[in-house]
């Protein structure tokens, strides 16, 4: 009897537990699906009306002024972006500011409405993040529960804003540790992940499809199979390649902001100085192709993450957004990284699938997803990603792609926030619980200043 009552009493200890989390987490995840629905409805529309207004390219100096000095008079902490959400997990204390969402969402459709060349995954990881936190200080969560719930909010935001549900909670667990993953937080970040998307899908949200044609090649005996030896080894060799470009991406932001803070001491001046180089970018390259998320181009042929999936000539497009978006981050524009990441990696794919003599559409996309994970140092959440986004047909190429991209890319990435717990490579001074900014130091880096965010999104930039 004694034993079937400590059983009984277990029993209820684990419901009580888990109607006590479904109180708060579920509200919290379905408050962040209809933030994100909110945001990329704004999206939506802001980049029509971009399209058919491109005199407002103009305004952009002073739009990012604006939105500078609104960060300089309301943000305060809110200005660490993705990396004080990461170092709040890691050690929670002051929280994450409610502020932080509204001020963030606002900053990040501003910012393309005049075409700065940002993303949109900083953006709904920092919602994530301050409603997660808002709830943990309405609940009065201890320390523990206050690393999970912020997990699970940027679990939401991510799941949300790109309609991936799996990789959104993946993420969330890989994003904090290089080289080892938490599961004490699955199944809270699984399903704050799942409602949020399901929440914003719920209003009428639809995210752009892709589609991946290319479905395997016959082998000896004439029948097709998922995985051919020639094809998968010219994938690592691309991949090499997506590693590389997320590495330079990343040294970019990181080296080039305190150049930009040197120049500019005043923060909400700074995007001036982007919005400049922009206005010049564009009269340089001849096209607006590289403003916004790319994800469309405003001309049926321009060059684009969806029109990288077909043929046609985009040899250097990928560098060109590179260059757009490292000026718009790198002065403090609010956004993100990831989307532009998208286009980079989508972009280098089909220049390389041309040289390698590879599927266009199987390049691109895994390029997609692969310089995210060299740059996010993510690449399990990413190869999710690509399952989600492109189907499991190619998974074989897709997680190739992610997992030789991350090893390529480095110590480095544009989270600085993230800790080292198995460095990538053997170095005498890197040990586990470093946080990415010291190892960059340490191998004969310029490191920014800790309160640095890359973004958000990237200053930390906002989302993709």
């Amino acid at each position: 009897m004694r034993h079937f009552s400590v059983i009984q009493t277990s029993i209820i200890a684990a419901l009580l537990s888990v109607l006590r989390w479904t109180a708060f987490l579920l509200p919290m995840a379905a408050c962040v699906g209809t933030l994100c629905a909110v945001f990329l409805w704004a999206l939506d529309h802001v980049t029509e009306y971009r399209f058919t207004h491109p005199g407002l390219l103009w305004f952009l100096p002073l739009a990012g002024v604006a939105v500078g000095l609104a960060y300089h008079w309301f943000g305060r902490s809110a200005e660490g972006g993705n990396n004080l959400i990461v170092d709040q997990i890691h050690e929670p204390g002051g929280g994450v500011p409610l502020r932080m969402a509204p001020l963030v969402l606002v900053a990040t459709v501003v910012s393309h409405l005049f075409g700065a060349s940002v993303g949109r995954e900083g953006t709904a990881v920092q919602i994530g993040g301050s409603i997660a936190s808002g709830f943990a200080r309405l609940f009065r969560l201890d320390d523990n529960a206050v690393r999970i719930i912020l997990m699970a909010g940027i679990a939401a935001g991510f799941g949300a804003v790109f309609g991936t549900p799996v990789a959104g909670a993946v993420f969330a667990m890989e994003v904090l540790s290089i080289g080892r993953i938490d599961y004490r937080a699955l199944v809270p970040v699984a399903a704050a992940s799942i409602t949020a998307d399901m929440v914003c899908h719920a209003w009428g949200i639809h995210h752009v499809p892709y589609k991946v044609a290319f479905a395997g090649s016959p082998d000896l005996f004439g029948e097709t199979f998922h995985t051919n030896p020639l094809l998968l080894l010219k994938v690592g060799m691309a991949s090499v390649c997506f590693g590389l470009a997320s590495l330079l991406f990343a040294e970019s932001v990181h080296r080039l902001s305190p150049i930009f803070r040197r120049l500019c001491p005043v923060p909400w001046l700074r995007p001036a100085i982007g919005g400049i180089l922009t206005i010049l970018l564009v009269f340089i390259v001849g096209t607006r192709d590289y403003l916004g998320l790319g994800v469309i181009a405003a001309t049926p042929d321009g060059a684009s993450i969806m029109n990288f999936f077909h043929s046609g000539d985009y040899t250097w497009s990928w560098l060109w957004k590179l260059v757009f978006t490292v000026a718009a981050l790198s002065t403090g524009f609010k956004g993100g990284e990831v989307t532009p990441l998208f286009f980079i990696g989508a972009g280098l794919g089909h220049t390389l699938s041309t040289v390698l003599g590879l599927p266009t559409d199987l390049l691109a996309a895994v390029g997609f997803v692969a310089v995210f994970a060299g740059a996010a140092n993510t690449p399990l959440a990413c190869t999710f990603m690509g399952v989600e986004l492109f189907g499991a047909t190619n998974v074989i190429y897709i997680a190739t792609g992610c997992f030789i991209a991350y090893l390529c890319s480095g110590h480095s990435g544009i989270y600085l926030s993230q800790r080292i717990s198995v460095p990538k490579t053997a170095h005498p001074h890197i040990t586990a619980g470093m946080a990415l900014r010291q190892a960059r130091a340490l191998i004969g880096q310029s490191a920014p200043h800790t309160n640095e965010q890359p973004s958000s999104d990237t200053p930390t930039r906002t989302g993709a």
